[in-house]
């Protein structure tokens, strides 16, 4: 069993978001594989074992398994590209068939995630006055251009726009009751993000489900504002990018491509930067 640690959608040499990889001949147990990420301490690592044509992948954050984690999926690639080459990768995860391709380029990986499909829902009232509460903004502190919505690409997440940069560097909240919302609500994160510009996007992500208060870089979350937006008719032009972590001094850089069909995956790519 190899472990790898790797920053995700990192800014060149630096910045991005650390995540765990480790490839193994076979999957330890749930048990085992939730005790390895907490003793390796991100918020995320991806478990990955060679099966015929593909990888099985599951991912956990210290203290619960996750669905879809889009940076531990972009670190994946970055350690297959380095152990079997460049190239694409198939991934079965365990409610998604997904791909990461990897192109080393020196010192980095190139690398892109296909998620899985989209949807997005109107958030209900409560919800948003639930959040609004614990992050302590009023609801005109909102973008009524980007209304709330509980987002999916993998994973769920509520997405809450705010109308200036000012706000979403403010963010912070109580990580306990933070938890308690986001296991009652069923969100892997809360994304909280500011438009600079119709394709230019500031995102924090709070992850109290992972034991963590913030996400350096969350594709996940990434995937699932692309398929919103197009769901909303946002002028997108086909891609967004969007800057997450620098509040946190880990300055980390996403790009999301959208085709037109409504539902069908984002690629989401960055760089990555062994650790």
């Amino acid at each position: 069993m190899d472990v790898f640690k790797i920053a995700a959608f990192s800014d060149g040499n630096s910045g991005g978001n650390p995540a765990g990889v480790v490839v193994a001949d076979k999957l330890p147990n749930a048990d085992e594989m939730q005790a390895i990420a907490a003793e390796i301490g991100f918020s995320e690592t991806a478990f990955a074992t060679a099966q015929d044509n593909s990888w099985k992948v599951r991912y956990f954050s210290p203290e619960t398994e996750v669905p879809f984690c889009g940076h531990a999926t972009i670190a994946l690639g970055a350690v297959l590209a380095r152990l079997r080459g460049d190239g694409r990768f198939e991934l079965s995860l365990n409610d998604a068939t997904i791909s990461v391709e990897g192109t080393q380029n020196g010192g980095l990986v190139s690398a892109t995630l296909q998620s899985p499909s989209t949807s997005s829902v109107k958030a209900k009232r409560e919800l948003v006055q639930s959040a609004l509460n614990l992050f302590g903004y009023r609801a005109e502190d909102l973008d009524n251009r980007i209304p709330p919505s509980v987002a999916n690409a993998g994973a769920t997440h509520l997405i809450l726009a705010l109308s200036s940069r000012e706000l979403l560097s403010k963010m912070n909240y109580d990580l306990d009751s933070g938890r308690e919302l986001m296991h009652t609500a069923g969100l892997v994160t809360i994304s909280l993000i500011f438009a600079e510009t119709e394709q230019m996007f500031h995102a924090r992500n709070a992850f109290a489900v992972g034991g963590v208060l913030e996400d350096p870089a969350t594709g996940a979350a990434a995937a699932a504002l692309a398929g919103y937006l197009r769901d909303l008719d946002w002028p997108h032009n086909g891609a967004i990018n969007i800057i997450q972590g620098e509040d946190m001094g880990m300055k980390s850089l996403l790009k999301a491509e959208i085709p037109a069909a409504a539902g069908s995956s984002i690629r989401v790519s960055g760089t990555a930067r062994m650790i």
